[in-house]
């Protein structure tokens, strides 16, 4: 639809069942997207290359697109025309519209419509006004990938997708023949052979059938346009995925042995397994995500893990609170400050953003739930931390996509800020309870929210060479590498600003490159991690 028409927006938004989350944009050239948003050589080359990607671009000031593209955000994602049709769509509209919506033919959370058939086409007319269609089939459905450019021109994956998969990551040591199932969210899959694995393309969240369907497809696609014929199948340790239902289901089929791989530890061995770097000598990692099953039952998500070929220790982890109703918390982040408040102790002003949201019945049932541990599971997680300090200064008390809350906290601190409050390392934990404390007085003082991100911000920058030391001086001042990884992550201010701080300090940060540093990254690292428990076992495990 024209970018610049609020009604045809607010229309597709209605009808994809889309509310808040950013649409991708066309530009027909470079010089139409000058107009709307600042532009680097290294950005201009991105778009302009073969993979012709999505990427984040920061706005212009002057900025005259509507706000609905992107509400709550800083940046929009431009991509070129990249096949003769769009082109010959350009020429058609030019010169009165050089900028269109371009978003994947599907309601919000199916896979995309790529087939003709009549059920293909009846969800397509409840979508589009018009239809086109041609004489080749579509073979595959596939995403756009999306990327953004940091500060010294090198790219950071965000999707990897069309462009980019399936394209292998080459490894400098042969791998067995193993199909990595990847986990729920972002999902992709990973077979691996020779010193290759291919990495799938974007598949999305497992959480209808349809999606489903579409990630069996892409398996046997793979499997056949690869030859690989699997070993042995890796899945993540969550028992309620469908992924991993469908690798158990699948290794019992095939008489397979299987193996479960903790979702943190395959984040950060995907990113060491990258760099080559997945050997018997270990590395730090600093997993910070929104959800991952532990192996303690508990929902993990600020891991800072000591990891090898050989396996991981868990060092450091944030202290767990409550999520009060499970997923229903994390659509919800009015409930996860509201446990954080629980958690604190009975004395806190009424007055705050959470409590005024949340109705005098609402908050004697949650307070019920926290008491009697009704439907509450304890979270380790960073993202949901975020989450919480969002919904603790109004930013946003309930999300429509994941990472809405965070993302909007993040744009609204102030740069200029270098104020921080302070985390404690006691006994294994990140203790979060004095930055609460901390958030909760400058509220009463009537500091603004830009400072308070950003003191939240800083905390957790300088919690993260606090915790690199730690590790360094209890191995007699060894120093391992950092690998990053975890959707959080994907927070520029929070990554620049550890990057250079560890960087500052002597140390070696590893980030993603071919990878992204969300789930998108996890069936690699199940792949490679399989492989080593095959490697180290000798023969392949029962």
């Amino acid at each position: 639809c024209d970018a610049l028409k609020p009604q045809a927006l607010d229309r597709l938004r209605e009808r994809k069942h889309r509310s808040d989350k950013p649409f991708a944009l066309m530009a027909a050239d470079l010089s139409a997207i000058w107009k709307y948003c600042q532009l680097t050589e290294s950005e201009a080359q991105l778009l302009e290359s073969p993979a012709a990607p999505v990427v984040l671009l920061s706005k212009r000031a002057d900025c005259s697109l509507p706000d609905a593209l992107a509400p709550g955000q800083k940046t929009l994602g431009f991509m070129l025309p990249y096949t003769p049709l769009h082109m010959l769509l350009f020429e058609a509209l030019r010169p009165e519209l050089d900028v269109l919506v371009m978003t994947s033919a599907n309601l919000s959370e199916e896979p995309i419509v790529f087939g003709d058939s009549v059920e293909d086409l009846s969800r397509l007319w409840t979508l589009a006004d018009s239809v086109l269609t041609h004489n080749r089939p579509i073979m595959t459905r596939i995403d756009d990938s999306v990327v953004q450019v940091e500060d010294d021109g090198r790219p950071l994956m965000i999707r990897r997708a069309r462009g980019y998969a399936p394209n292998p990551l080459i490894l400098n040591h042969e791998l067995n023949e193993i199909l990595a199932v990847g986990p729920e969210l972002k999902n992709t899959f990973c077979l691996t052979r020779g010193h290759y694995a291919f990495l799938s393309h974007h598949i999305g969240d497992m959480e209808n059938a349809e999606t489903f369907a579409a990630f069996e497809q892409g398996v046997q696609h793979y499997e056949s346009l690869f030859r690989v014929t699997p070993r042995a199948i890796a899945r993540d340790l969550h028992p309620a995925y469908l992924s991993t239902a469908y690798a158990k289901k699948m290794a019992e089929e095939e008489g397979l042995p299987l193996i479960s791989v903790q979702h943190h530890y395959a984040h950060i061995a995907a990113v060491l397994a990258e760099h080559g770097r997945f050997t018997d000598q270990p590395a730090i990692g600093l997993a910070f995500d929104g959800t991952g099953y532990g192996t303690d039952g508990t929902i993990w998500g600020g891991e800072a893990l000591l990891c090898s070929a050989d396996g991981f220790s868990r060092t450091y982890h944030l202290e767990p609170f409550a999520l009060i109703g499970g997923d229903t918390a994390i659509r919800n982040p009015v409930r996860q400050a509201f446990a954080l408040l629980y958690a604190s102790g009975p004395n806190w002003d009424q007055a705050l953003p959470p409590t005024l949201t949340l109705s005098k019945p609402d908050q004697r049932l949650l307070r019920t739930m926290l008491d009697q541990r009704l439907n509450c599971a304890d979270t380790s997680s960073i993202g949901r931390l975020f989450d919480a300090v969002s919904a603790l200064l109004g930013i946003r008390q309930q999300v429509t996509y994941e990472g809405q809350a965070a993302i909007e906290l993040e744009n609204l601190a102030d740069p200029a800020c270098e104020q921080a409050y302070h985390f404690t390392l006691q006994d294994g934990q990140i203790g979060w309870k004095p930055v609460l404390e901390e958030i909760l007085s400058d509220l009463r003082h009537g500091r603004e929210t830009p400072q308070i991100s950003a003191k939240f911000h800083n905390a957790l920058i300088h919690v993260c060479l606090e915790i690199c030391d730690r590790i360094q001086q209890k191995h007699h001042d060894r120093r391992f590498a950092v690998a990053l990884s975890g959707g959080v992550w994907q927070n520029q201010r929070l990554l620049n600003g550890v990057r250079k701080t560890l960087r500052q300090n002597g140390w070696e940060v590893l980030l993603p490159r071919q990878l992204p540093f969300n789930d998108g990254c996890i069936a690699f690292g199940q792949a490679v991690i399989a492989d080593a428990v095959i490697r180290n076992s000798e023969t392949l495990p029962n």
